[in-house]
């Protein structure tokens, strides 16, 4: 007893059963009652509230601030339904959401309105658009773009069930079958069933960490030398791209393994279809090169010569999601940090390693083990940090290198569906009108009025955001677009412009409506009159508001998550 006394005390294990019938909170640690009445005492976990104050006082000590640096202030509720929305959903509040949300005084209104927004089914549809063109956009071959629709569709539907990241990341990595019905296929059908390409984006999706620099040569500022990176392709040699047909015409293609040697190769040949990977010779490139073992780089857990191809990326999969290996919450918590706050823990986010150095080590070593702790359950860590003061602080400019880190949100462009979405929500267009019919919203994306806003805003999801500017290209298509034109014109009854004009409502009511459809909030006293003497000027209260909602469009507030 006197031992069982003094493990208590100190936090040892007791438990000798399950411990799952009896949990209570004592000082922040959980007791746990087993099914044979033995104790556990383990760390409670905190609430998201609680654990996000957490954060931000960690951010606090870790980074101190320059001299005379004062943060920025908390958002408005108004600028918090927008930025939440963006984020979540990928499109901007109704102006009745954000009436509502404004005149609701209850203290927990804005976690409320994060929980609401997780269960809205284009949360799923939003984040399945960020994470395909993270997966698509550094394809091999542009035959890739047509599983689109699947990799939406299958991303989609995990986030929205809540599924782990570590789930989402092994069906990707042992994702087999039709591309055309398995969006889990994505990843290797990007790179055209190439091991090395593969290879180095499974390292760089799941891990943040860039080891195809090493595959030429020892990687040039880490530790991560040639044959490693040689050893991780050694995972996919067997994997095989192989056409779907239906009678003589190709329709799709499938992921399959080919464990089986090729016939007749000679001794010293490359074989195109060898069941294993070879490490070219760099002093003769028309060698068959060194036979690689497969071994992960970041544990030396390996795989000997021979195994088949469902047991090495299973077994890979394992290592890359299992607890022990921290580089895959890290990648994860660093990339959504970037994303929500604009600015990540490591720049690039698909840039980590043992031999970088992030602006707030031990902040993100926190969320990286708590996110693990929950199960890698996304939609808690997505709330957790919606919950930080540092999340919620007021935007300024990403370009001033002296600015203290995270002191404020940093501007993020929105993606090219977002700005679609946008455009569409603005203006009322129903999107089916201007396509072929009977297509789905994943579909819309390679045939719809989708396609040009995507090849015109589209950019890498992972590349430096002050790499992601404005172009001529964009600018003419929001000046030029027959589809926008169309729909701006207030002389028409079936426009939102036209109906609002339709009813008569004074100036100042539909230039106040104009801006929270475009801007989700209201025009501060100097737009306003700006708005209203422009109009006066025009004598022509059609044209004057069909120029007001154009600039309204055309303004880099429109196309930025502020």
């Amino acid at each position: 007893m006197r031992r069982n006394g003094i493990a208590r005390k100190c936090g040892i294990p007791l438990v000798t059963g399950a411990a799952v019938a009896l949990m209570c909170s004592v000082g922040g640690w959980t007791v746990a009652q087993g099914d044979e009445g033995a104790n556990q005492i383990v760390p409670a976990k905190l609430a998201v509230s609680e654990f996000a104050r957490a954060i931000d006082d960690r951010l606090t000590v870790e980074i101190p601030g320059q001299p005379g640096a004062v943060p920025t202030p908390i958002i408005d509720d108004e600028a918090y339904l927008r930025r939440v929305s963006q984020d979540l959903i990928g499109e901007l509040p109704s102006p009745e959401e954000i009436t509502a949300f404004v005149l609701d005084h209850s203290g927990d209104k804005r976690p409320k309105a994060v929980e609401r927004l997780l269960a809205d089914p284009r949360y799923g549809e939003n984040w399945g658009h960020y994470f395909r063109d993270v997966i698509l956009y550094r394809r091999t071959d542009d035959r890739a773009l047509r599983m689109g629709p699947a990799v939406d569709r299958y991303l989609a539907e995990q986030f929205n069930k809540g599924t782990g990241w570590d789930q989402i990341a092994r069906g990707f990595i042992t994702a087999e079958g039709d591309i055309r019905d398995n969006g889990n296929t994505g990843l290797i059908m990007a790179q055209m069933g190439q091991a090395a390409e593969i290879a180095a984006e499974t390292a760089r999706i799941f891990l943040g960490i860039q080891i195809q620099c090493a595959q030429c040569h020892d990687h040039p500022t880490d530790r991560w030398k040639r044959e490693q990176f040689h050893e991780l392709a050694a995972f996919f040699p067997r994997v095989a791209i192989r056409p779907v047909r239906e009678g003589d015409k190709r329709v799709s293609f499938a992921i399959a393994s080919r464990d089986a040697a090729p016939r007749k190769v000679p001794k010293n040949a490359k074989a195109k279809n060898d069941p294993e990977h070879y490490m070219p010779d760099l002093k003769d490139p028309s060698a068959k090169g060194t036979l690689m073992a497969p071994v992960f780089f970041v544990s030396g857990q390996e795989l000997p010569v021979g195994t088949k191809d469902a047991d090495r990326r299973q077994e890979l999969a394992n290592w890359i999601t299992s607890d022990s290996n921290p580089w895959f919450a890290r990648a994860f918590v660093n990339r959504i940090w970037a994303e929500l706050v604009g600015q990540g823990f490591y720049e690039p986010v698909d840039d980590l390693g043992p031999d970088r150095k992030p602006s707030a080590p031990q902040t993100l070593e926190r969320l990286a083990k708590e996110f693990a702790g929950h199960g890698y359950d996304v939609k808690w860590l997505i709330s957790t940090i919606m919950a930080t003061e540092t999340y919620q602080r007021e935007t300024r400019s990403r370009h001033d290198d002296d600015a203290t880190p995270f002191a404020a949100s940093c501007p993020q462009p929105l993606r090219a569906d977002q700005v679609f979405d946008a455009v569409a929500a603005a203006l009322d267009i129903d999107e089916g009108r201007f396509g072929p019919p009977g297509l789905d919203s994943a579909q819309r994306g390679l045939r719809g009025p989708r396609v040009e806003f995507s090849r015109t805003f589209g950019f890498d999801p992972s590349a430096p955001r002050d790499e992601v500017g404005a172009s001529i290209p964009q600018a003419l298509l929001m000046m030029n677009s027959p589809m926008l034109n169309r729909a701006i014109a207030g002389g028409s009854a079936s426009t939102m412009l036209g109906k609002l004009l339709a009813d008569k409502a004074d100036d100042e009511t539909i230039a106040t409506e104009l801006y929270l459809r475009c801007l989700a909030r209201e025009p501060n006293p100097v737009e306003l009159a700006t708005c209203l003497s422009y109009i006066s000027s025009t004598n022509n209260q059609t044209e004057g508001f069909e120029d007001i909602l154009w600039a309204l469009l055309n303004s880099t507030e429109f196309t930025h998550r502020k």
